[in-house]
C-alpha cells in the first residue's frame, strides 16, 4: 500500500462533504456519492446544534463561515425543572465560538454548497451497493450499475451504514434509546426564553427549547416507549394524534404543556426513534474506513453528533496526509478518536435513560466547566504532524 491520492466518500449528509473538504486540503482528491437525488435532501431530519468544537473543526477546512451563516447562535444553556424553575445556567466559554442551532437540511445544503464551491464533486442518486478491494485500489458498485475506483473508500453513510457491514459483517447496528423524538414550533405560547439560550427542562419527561428570531419557540421532546418504532411507522401516525399523546404526557410540565398546546399539527416534526451506535469493534479493513455516525453515532442527547463527525473527518485527513499507508493512517485515526467518541456516547446513553424515565431521582447538574469544557474546548491542530 502506498500513499493515498484519491478517495471515494460514500454519503453526502454531514460527514461526507466535511471529509471530502478535509481530504482535499490534505492533497487527496475525493468524490462524494449520495444515494438521494439532490432535491430529496431538502427537509431531511429535524433540528440540531453544532457545538463550539464542531465549528472549530469546520474552521480547519474553511467551512465554519458557511455553516455559521445558516445557524442561530445559542451560546447559553439553562437547566430547569418541570415547574420552570432554573437549576443551573451557563453562558459559554470566552474565546470559543457560540453553539449554532439550525435545521439539519440547512446544514446539509450549506456543507454541500461549500464543498462544491471548493471543487469537490458530489454525485447524487448514487446508492452504494458493495465494494471490491484489490492490493492497489478499491472499487465501489452502485445500484445503477456504475462503478468508481480510488485508493481508499470512506464510509460516511450514517447510522445504518452499508460500508460498516462490508468492513465487518458481524458489526452491531444502532440501538434504541427508549424514547421517540419529536420537535416542533410553538406560536404564542407565553413561554419565556431569552434570545441566545437553549433551555433544558426535566420533569416527568424532558423538553428542550429556544426562541427563534421570528418570535416562535422551537422545541424538541421525547416520548418514552419500551417498544421501538421505525421512522416510517412514526410518520404514519397523524400529527394531531401524536400531539394529543404528547400533551397528555406533558400535562404537568409547565413549559412543555404550554409549548405543546400552542403547536399546530402542521408544525410538529415526528423524528422517530432516538438511537445510538454501541461500540463498533472494527472501524476499518484494508482500504475501507468509517467516519461520522457510521462509526460513532452518540444519539441526539449528546448534542454532539454533527460536531464529532466533523472532528473525525479532520483527524482522518490529517492521518492520511502524514502516514505512509492507509493501514497506518486508519489505525492512528481510530486511536485518536475512539476514546473521545465513546466517552461522549456513553454519557448520551445515560441521558437517554433519564429522558425515558429510567434514571431515578432528579437529574444532577455538574458545574458548566465539568459539563461542557472537555467537549467544547477540544481543538485539532491541523498543522501538527501525526506520528505513527
Amino acid at each position: 500500500m502506498g500513499k493515498v491520492r484519491t478517495a471515494l466518500v460514500i454519503g453526502g449528509g454531514i460527514a461526507g462533504p466535511v471529509t471530502a473538504l478535509a481530504l482535499r486540503r490534505a492533497g487527496i482528491e475525493a468524490t462524494v456519492f449520495e444515494s438521494h437525488p439532490v432535491a430529496a435532501t431538502d427537509g431531511v431530519g429535524a433540528m440540531l446544534s453544532l457545538a463550539p468544537n464542531g465549528i472549530d473543526a469546520l474552521r480547519a477546512v474553511g467551512a465554519d463561515a458557511a455553516v455559521e451563516a445558516v445557524g442561530q447562535p445559542v451560546p447559553g444553556v439553562v437547566m430547569a425543572d418541570g415547574g420552570g424553575n432554573r437549576l443551573a445556567e451557563f453562558h459559554g466559554f470566552p474565546g470559543l465560538p457560540a453553539t449554532r442551532a439550525m435545521a439539519r437540511a440547512d446544514l446539509f445544503r450549506a456543507l454541500a454548497d461549500h464543498a462544491s464551491a471548493e471543487g469537490v464533486q458530489l454525485m447524487y442518486g448514487k446508492r452504494f451497493v458493495t465494494a471490491h478491494q484489490s492490493p492497489d485500489a478499491v472499487t465501489a458498485t452502485f445500484a445503477d450499475g456504475s462503478t468508481a475506483t480510488a485508493d481508499i473508500l470512506v464510509g460516511a453513510d450514517g447510522i445504518r451504514s452499508t460500508v460498516r457491514t462490508l468492513i465487518d459483517p458481524h458489526a452491531p447496528g444502532p440501538e434504541y434509546g427508549g424514547v421517540l423524538s419529536f420537535g416542533g414550533y410553538a406560536t404564542g405560547s407565553g413561554v419565556e426564553a431569552e434570545p441566545g439560550s437553549m433551555y433544558f427542562a426535566f420533569g416527568r419527561t424532558f423538553i428542550g427549547y429556544w426562541a427563534l428570531p421570528d418570535g416562535r419557540i422551537a422545541w424538541f421532546a421525547g416520548l418514552p416507549g419500551a417498544e421501538p418504532r421505525t421512522s416510517a411507522e412514526v410518520a404514519r401516525v397523524p400529527a394531531a394524534q401524536w400531539l394529543d399523546t404528547l400533551r397528555e404526557l406533558y400535562a404537568g410540565h409547565t413549559p412543555g404543556r404550554s409549548l405543546l398546546a400552542h403547536t399546530a399539527p402542521d408544525d410538529l416534526i415526528a423524528v422517530g426513534p432516538m438511537e445510538r451506535m454501541p461500540s463498533v469493534p472494527h472501524w476499518h479493513r484494508g482500504r475501507m474506513v468509517l467516519v461520522g455516525d457510521a462509526a460513532h453515532a452518540p444519539s441526539s442527547s449528546s448534542g454532539q453528533g454533527a460536531s464529532l463527525a466533523a472532528e473525525s473527518a479532520v483527524e482522518l485527513a490529517r492521518c492520511l496526509r502524514d502516514l505512509p499507508t492507509p493501514e497506518a493512517a486508519f489505525t492512528a485515526y481510530e486511536a485518536l478518536r475512539r476514546p473521545r467518541v465513546e466517552m461522549i456516547g456513553d454519557d448520551a446513553a445515560a441521558k437517554n435513560k433519564a429522558k425515558a424515565g429510567h434514571a431515578g431521582g432528579k437529574p444532577a447538574f455538574p458545574t458548566p466547566e465539568r459539563m461542557f469544557a472537555p467537549v467544547h474546548r477540544h481543538h485539532i491542530e491541523w498543522d501538527e504532524p501525526v506520528k505513527d
